[in-house]
C-alpha cells in the first residue's frame, strides 16, 4: 500500500469518525478493517445528547436522528423516572438506532470526503521509529504512515502489539444479546426488569426488531460457546419479567461476558488508542461507542494540527491528558450502575430501587446523573487561575449568522467576540448574540472552551497562540 499520513486501525463508529475529522482537515487517512463483509447488527444501540450534539457539529446530528427512536426518560428502577427532556441542549435525548445504521451513515461522510477504507487488511505487525509507522498485514502486505490510531475494539491488535497493559477486570455475570421479534411488545419503549434473578431487557429498532438483553444468574455457569438458543432467551425473560412477550426465534445472538477496562496509556509514540481499544465498559448506561466517538473528535483536530504544523507544542500529549480521565470516569459511572442493577440478593435489589427512587427526587442528584449518563457533563481540565468556563462543553448559542454548532461544521476554532490577525486559516470570527455566556470565547474544533474571557475587548492573543501555534507567515507579513 501507499504512504499515508494517518492509518486507522478499525472501521468501527470511534475508527469512521476519526477518518471524517481527518479528511475534513485535508488529511490523507486510511482506514483497515479485518472484516471483509458488512458491519454487523452488533452491540451499541445508544447515541446520547453529547454524541449528537458533536454530530450536529459535523452537519449529521440531524441525519441521524430519523433513523432511530428518540426516547426522552429512561427508568433505572420501577417509580424512578429520569426524564432527559430539560436537558440544555438541542438534542434531549438518548436515540435508540443499532450500531450498523450509525457505522453506515459515518462511512459514506468519511468516503465522501475521501478517506480510503480497504476491508480484509488484518494487522500481525508494528514498527515504529522517529519518522513514522510501519504496520504489517497477513499475506505480505505493508503500510507505512506517520500516525497510526488503534480503534480495532477490546480485542485491540494494535494494544497487543503495543504493550500496552489493559487493566481491570471482568464481571462474573454472562451477558446474552440478541435481536428478536415480539408478538406481544411491551407497552414502554424501553422496557427493563431487575430483579435479585437478574436482569432482562428490550430495546427497539423501530422495524419490528428488538434487542433482547439478558443477564440471568441461574445461567451462570453456561459455557461462554454454547450457543444461544431461542428456548434460553424464553425461559430467562419468564423467570426475570414473568413473560416472554411472544419472543421470536433471534436473527443474531451472543453471550459474552462483559469487561471494565482501561488502557494504561492512550498513547505509545506516533501510535494512539482509541474507542474500545482504550476502554471497555459494562453496558449498562450505554456509554460506550458514545465514548469513542467523542475520542476521536478530540484526537482528530490534534492530528491534522500536527500534520499541518500549526500546532502549538505538547498539543498532541493534550489527548491523553483529556480522555484518559474521562474514559476513568466512565468506567466508575458504568460500575456503580452494574452494582446497582447487579445485586444479587432479594434484600440489595428492594435497597436498590430505593436508593434510585429518592436520589433521582433530589433535583441536584437526578440534575448531575442526566448530565453524566448524557455526556454533556463532560468537562477537561481547568488550569488554576483560567476563566471558569474553559474546559467546558460550549452550548449550542445563537452567533450572528446561526448556531455556533453550524459555524463549527468546517472542523476550525471559532473565535466569539473578537478576531486576531493571522489566523484565518485555521479560526473563524462570528460576533456573539447570547447574552448569558462569556462576550469573548475561543471554541476548539471539538466543542470545548479553550479560553474564555467576561470583557468583550480582552486581548485573546496569546490564546490563539497557546492552542493555534504559530500565525500563517503570509497573514503575520
Amino acid at each position: 500500500m501507499d504512504d499515508v499520513e494517518v492509518a486507522i486501525v478499525g472501521a468501527g463508529p470511534t475508527g469512521l469518525a476519526l477518518a471524517c475529522e481527518l479528511r475534513l482537515a485535508g488529511v490523507s487517512c486510511r482506514v483497515l478493517e479485518r472484516r471483509t463483509d458488512e458491519p454487523n447488527l452488533t452491540r451499541a444501540f445508544a447515541v446520547h445528547a453529547r454524541t449528537l450534539e458533536l454530530l450536529d457539529a459535523r452537519g449529521l446530528g440531524d441525519e441521524l436522528v430519523p433513523k432511530g427512536i428518540v426516547v426522552r426518560e429512561v427508568q433505572p428502577a420501577p417509580g424512578a423516572t429520569l426524564s432527559l427532556a430539560t436537558l440544555p441542549t438541542r438534542y434531549p435525548m438518548v436515540l435508540i438506532v443499532a450500531q450498523s445504521g450509525t457505522e453506515k451513515m459515518l462511512a459514506a461522510r468519511a468516503t465522501e470526503l475521501g478517506a480510503q477504507i480497504v476491508k480484509g487488511a488484518e494487522v500481525v505487525g508494528l514498527e515504529q521509529d522517529a519518522d513514522g509507522v510501519t504496520l504489517r498485514f497477513t499475506g505480505g502486505d505493508s503500510c507505512r504512515a506517520k500516525y497510526v490510531v488503534g480503534a480495532d475494539g477490546a480485542h485491540s491488535t494494535v494494544r497487543r502489539l503495543l504493550g500496552v497493559d489493559f487493566v481491570g477486570k471482568q464481571y462474573e455475570t454472562h451477558i446474552i444479546l440478541a435481536d428478536v421479534t415480539l408478538s406481544r411488545p411491551p407497552q414502554q419503549t424501553l422496557f427493563g426488569v431487575s430483579t435479585h434473578k437478574g436482569l432482562a431487557l428490550f430495546v427497539p429498532f423501530g422495524d419490528e426488531w428488538f434487542r433482547a438483553i439478558v443477564w440471568d444468574r441461574t445461567r451462570e455457569d453456561a459455557p461462554l460457546d454454547e450457543p444461544v438458543t431461542l428456548a434460553e432467551l424464553r425461559g430467562s425473560f419468564q423467570r426475570i419479567a414473568g413473560d416472554d412477550y411472544g419472543m421470536g426465534e433471534p436473527r443474531w445472538r451472543t453471550r459474552f461476558l462483559s469487561e471494565r477496562r482501561q488502557a494504561r496509556s492512550y498513547r505509545v509514540g506516533r501510535v494512539f488508542l482509541a474507542g474500545d481499544a482504550a476502554h471497555v465498559h459494562s453496558p449498562i448506561g450505554g456509554q460506550g461507542m458514545n465514548t469513542g466517538i467523542q475520542d476521536a473528535l478530540n484526537l482528530g483536530w490534534k492530528l491534522a494540527a500536527e500534520l499541518g504544523d500549526r500546532a502549538a507544542p505538547g498539543l498532541l500529549d493534550t489527548y491523553q491528558a483529556e480522555r484518559h480521565p474521562v474514559g476513568e470516569s466512565v468506567l466508575k459511572l458504568t460500575d456503580a450502575l452494574y452494582k446497582l442493577v447487579m445485586s444479587g440478593s432479594r434484600a440489595g435489589a428492594a435497597l436498590r430501587r430505593t436508593v434510585i427512587r429518592v436520589a433521582i427526587h433530589v433535583a441536584p442528584v437526578r440534575n448531575r446523573l442526566a448530565m453524566r449518563l448524557s455526556g454533556l457533563g463532560i468537562a477537561y481540565d481547568h488550569p488554576s487561575g483560567t476563566h471558569p468556563w474553559v474546559g467546558r462543553r460550549m452550548p449550542d448559542i445563537e452567533v450572528v449568522g446561526g448556531r455556533l454548532y453550524e459555524v463549527l461544521r468546517d472542523g476550525r476554532f471559532v473565535l466569539i467576540g473578537q478576531s486576531v490577525p493571522g489566523y484565518t486559516d485555521r479560526i473563524t470570527a462570528v460576533a456573539p448574540r447570547n447574552p448569558h455566556t462569556p462576550p469573548t470565547v475561543l471554541v476548539r474544533p471539538d466543542g470545548y472552551v479553550a479560553w474564555a474571557a467576561d470583557r468583550p475587548d480582552a486581548d485573546a492573543t496569546a490564546a490563539v497562540k497557546q492552542w493555534c501555534g504559530r500565525p500563517a507567515i503570509a497573514e503575520a507579513r
